[in-house]
């Protein structure tokens, strides 16, 4: 019968322990302390009571017998008081909630009671557990001591470190000083962001860029009417969305530019929408307006299909005419910036600890990994200690978008660092914190998150035992499988009849077919793609076996090819019965046949592997071909019949009805297992 403790149960009915321990004296359930356990009976007898208690207690009546109820425990607690002081005094002044990891080594769970590391080693060799002072111990066994320290231990939850050891506190409004805007500028490839900025900064940014692309987000510090603003340059073409779609996330205006000859393209329209659901405010620069075949009222007519209407049409989209050859049109652009900008009124705080996110990431040979980052809040220093998810170190020089040393860098300022001690990926947030010593501890934490996470996404091997729960969990889309047959025209039917079991859960893919028996190279394939293996009238060899078996690919071999489809098919759709599952138990080889009267062909063989039993199921290959299965008839050592003969023994072999032997042929042995389908 199972059982519950004092404290949870008084927790369940909210009760303090101690007028729980009182009430279960009262009705003659002995308890020492609230770590004491009750049966399950006796608990329910305790709950109904309370909860009759519950529900009278709105009645005159009730309360009257509430009352006397109260004065007869009033006296029995007077009765039992000089015998239950011990305990009470556990109850309210020695009872401790510890909150723990899953694991702690023998001499951290001592410390926590303060106790000596020797005794806990004692107390869990009582117990029949052997561990060391510096051996970790799982929570079953920490809750297991703390039982006899009068302590509970609970499993602390999960916390995110940046949220508990980096939490932001929220800024003073008086602490607040208005900061420069960040802009960035999205568009289609070649439609002229890069020398919009180019015009702007008065420099030539495309001519270090790869057939004239930018390659990566670009920040710049541009100076208008001596108020600073920071463009971030971002990658136009498809090859480069996740570098878009962090752009808006930091930025608070977006400038699109829209070449006036080719109109709205894929990569503006996917721009809209990342900046849309950034929440940034939206500026449509009309480019090339200089061209021939310029037509503006197409660029507005489209963009209204996006929800852009512009502002010489009735809407709120302010659309500015550029000449880019002639740089005409930047300083109403610029102008229109500063009014969208000045309306939101975008204020930081200066005087805390940096945050702010990575823009892009690089080694460099001379330097290391060099990180460009935009400061959001607070000012990030030379030598301040910096964490950037797995990254971490101190900062030892800092550059501005000209290539200037600075010591120091304000919100809303794009800076390029060194001092890190890897390259960290581009989006990711980053910190300051008190030491570099928590930089690191932080950094490391971040580590095992993500080595964890890894592993638990990693996707099982696939197997038709339990493709149907993956199919349902989502974790397999497609059903890869490696075909390997007889001829080549069984291939070919085996490929075309397992294709057409595609449906709209789970598309069957035959990644490779071919003739001959299962090679290891064909495991590693079906490993490495997460596939299963058919063989149609074929076998494993040896070594293909045992790596399969290694790797876990499901192996699975048809005499018959509708076997195979049906059970692809029950497989897919969770309907597999149980079956007997065949299990190889050895391999011999013919060196010597012999003819006898009543008998048939006696086959002197060597076992090469595992061994053979009497009534053994048998297949017989010739040059690696299945020619004949049947079963054994008998198994004879020199003249005597055995029950079973093991790898490096000779035997002589009788096959059930069947005479066509030769020296060289290969005789495998099985047996059939019951396994239930999962």
């Amino acid at each position: 019968m199972s059982k519950v403790r004092v404290h949870e149960l008084a927790k369940k009915l909210d009760i303090s322990n101690k007028e729980l321990i009182n009430k279960l004296t009262e009705f003659g359930i002995e308890v020492k302390s609230h770590m004491s356990g009750i049966d399950d009976s006796d608990a329910d007898l305790i709950t109904e009571y309370y909860e009759e208690l519950n529900n009278t207690s709105n009645t005159s009546e009730d309360s009257n017998k509430k009352n006397a109820e109260k004065v007869v425990e009033k006296e029995m607690k007077e009765e039992i008081a000089e015998e239950t002081v011990a305990d009470e005094e556990i109850i309210e002044d020695d009872i401790k909630t510890i909150e723990v990891p899953e694991t702690l080594t023998v001499k951290e769970v001592a410390d926590l009671l303060s106790v000596s590391g020797s005794e806990i080693v004692k107390l869990l060799m009582k117990k029949g557990i052997m561990a060391g002072i510096n051996q970790s111990i799982n929570f079953d066994v920490i809750e297991k001591i703390g039982e006899e320290y009068d302590v509970i231990f609970e499993k602390e939850k999960p916390k995110d470190i940046f949220e508990t050891v980096l939490k932001d506190e929220p800024d003073d409004e008086k602490d607040l000083v208005e900061r420069p805007p960040v802009v960035v500028v999205m568009g289609h490839v070649d439609h002229g962001k890069t020398s919009l900025l180019d015009a702007i900064r008065h420099s030539s940014v495309t001519k270090g860029e790869a057939g004239g692309i930018t390659q990566h987000i670009g920040a710049y510090t541009v100076t208008v009417d001596g108020k600073p603003i920071t463009f971030l340059d971002t990658p136009g073409h498809e090859a480069f969305t996740a570098m878009r779609m962090r752009g808006a996330q930091v930025t608070d205006s977006a400038v699109f530019v829209v070449a006036a000859d080719d109109g709205v393209m894929p990569q503006t329209i996917e721009a809209i929408n990342h900046a849309k659901a950034a929440g940034v405010e939206i500026i449509v620069a009309i480019n090339k307006m200089d061209k021939d075949t310029a037509n503006p009222d197409r660029v507005m007519n489209e963009l209204t299909e996006f929800g852009l209407v512009a502002e010489n049409w009735g809407g709120n989209t302010i659309c500015v005419p550029v000449y880019n050859i002639k740089k005409e049109g930047i300083d109403n652009l610029l102008e229109m910036i500063i009014l969208v900008t000045e309306m939101k009124e975008l204020k930081a705080n200066p005087n805390k600890k940096a945050r702010g996110t990575i823009i892009e990431a690089q080694l460099d040979k001379g330097r290391g990994p060099v990180a460009t980052v935009l400061v959001q809040e607070g000012t990030l220093c030379v030598g301040d200690p910096i964490v950037m998810g797995s990254s971490y170190g101190k900062i030892r020089a800092m550059t501005d978008d000209k290539g200037r040393r600075v010591k120091k860098a304000g919100p809303s300022t794009p800076v390029e660092i060194i001092g890190i001690s890897e390259v960290p990926a581009s989006g990711e947030s980053f910190y300051v914190t008190e030491s570099e010593k928590q930089a690191r501890s932080i950094a490391e934490t971040v580590i095992a998150q993500n080595r964890s996470d890894m592993i638990k996404n990693t996707p099982q091997k696939v197997s038709l035992d339990d493709l149907f729960s993956q199919i349902q969990s989502g974790n397999v889309k497609e059903l890869n499988i490696v075909v390997k047959a007889d001829v080549q025209g069984s291939v070919e039917a085996v490929r075309a009849s397992l294709e057409k079991l595609s449906n709209e859960e789970v598309r069957v893919r035959i990644i490779h077919g071919g003739v001959g028996s299962i090679t290891e190279s064909d495991v590693m394939l079906a490993s490495a793609s997460n596939a299963i293996i058919i063989g149609f009238n074929v076998r494993p060899e040896p070594i293909a076996k045992s790596f399969a078996e290694e790797q876990k690919v499901d192996l699975r071999l048809y005499r018959v090819i509708y076997q195979a489809i049906d059970d692809v098919k029950s497989a897919m759709t969770g309907m597999l019965d149980p079956i007997y599952e065949e299990q190889i138990i050895g391999h011999a080889e013919v060196r010597q046949t012999f003819k006898a009267s009543g008998v048939g062909t006696i086959a002197g063989s060597y076992i090469t592997d595992g061994k053979f039993v009497r009534n053994a199921g048998v297949r017989v290959y010739r040059d690696n071909k299945l020619i004949h299965t049947g079963e054994l008839d008998s198994l004879k050592r020199f003249k005597d019949d055995v029950k079973e003969v093991k790898e490096g023994y000779e035997c002589g072999l009788v096959i059930k009805k069947y005479n066509d032997l030769k020296e060289g042929d290969v005789v495998e042995a099985f047996t059939m297992v019951e396994v239930p389908r999962k």
